[in-house]
């Protein structure tokens, strides 16, 4: 490999953790103002999305940079790739957070209602995930990639519990329709983004390991998994 090519490759490393770091930052701001009603950290982060989306650009202008001018192969094309699927995932949950946002700032406007507990519950699992996401992308950490698209599985779990508690307090209280509808919408955007991180922690395993594991069975992810931390554990 030329050394303008490392060079390259470490630049777009700091690049994509750059991105992930601004993404992180945007959607902690993002649910501590809908959990407190904070319209103007919501604004804060509405406005901060833009530079998000440039960075995103300027990663995925990196990446088409370097394919153009070293052609790589082998492993350096899988990381290469990887990085210009988690740019747009990255940006994607960006975009997510600034809709909570905006849906945060019409809640304020309707009758104020009490953020349901399962959805806190829910945005709290879905930070921690980021979280360890980031964390997988980092440390290319292969068997932390695959615990994410298993506790996946508890943030579905939590948005049917979610959408039944819902429905429950439509038919109680139809008065507060606008607001449950803008609260079902949030949900929503909760459960994409946990879909977001998947797909990354997915990327993250083609870098690493060159194996495609979208459309996976759920259990054979679970058994992967177990082997990954049974390695470990013998290590």
């Amino acid at each position: 490999m030329s050394h303008h090519l490392i060079r390259e490759i470490e630049h777009l490393k700091k690049s994509i953790l750059g991105l992930g770091a601004l993404v992180e930052e945007n959607l902690h701001k993002a649910l501590e103002a809908l959990e407190s009603g904070n319209c103007t950290l919501a604004r804060e982060v509405i406005s901060t999305d833009p530079a998000i989306d440039e960075y995103e650009v300027e990663v995925e202008e990196e990446v088409l940079k370097i394919l153009a001018l070293h052609q790589p192969v082998a492993g350096d094309l899988r990381f290469i790739m990887a990085v210009a699927h988690i740019d747009n995932e990255l940006e994607r949950i960006g975009d997510l957070s600034a809709n909570i946002c905006a849906r945060t700032i019409e809640l304020a406007r309707e009758a104020r209602i009490a953020i349901p507990h399962t959805m806190l519950q829910m945005a709290r699992r879905i930070e921690l995930l980021l979280g360890k996401t980031l964390d997988a992308l980092v440390q290319r950490d292969v068997a932390l990639a695959r615990r994410v698209l298993a506790e996946d599985r508890e943030v579905d779990e939590l948005f049917a519990r979610l959408l039944g508690e819902l429905k429950q307090a439509i038919r109680e209280d139809i008065e507060r329709l606008d607001s449950l509808i803008i609260v079902f919408t949030v949900a929503r955007y909760l459960e994409r983004m946990a879909d977001r991180m998947t797909n990354i922690c997915e990327a993250v395993i083609y870098m690493v390991e060159g194996e495609i594991v979208r459309h996976q069975d759920p259990s054979a992810v679970d058994e992967l998994l177990e082997r990954e931390l049974g390695t470990t554990r013998e290590l």
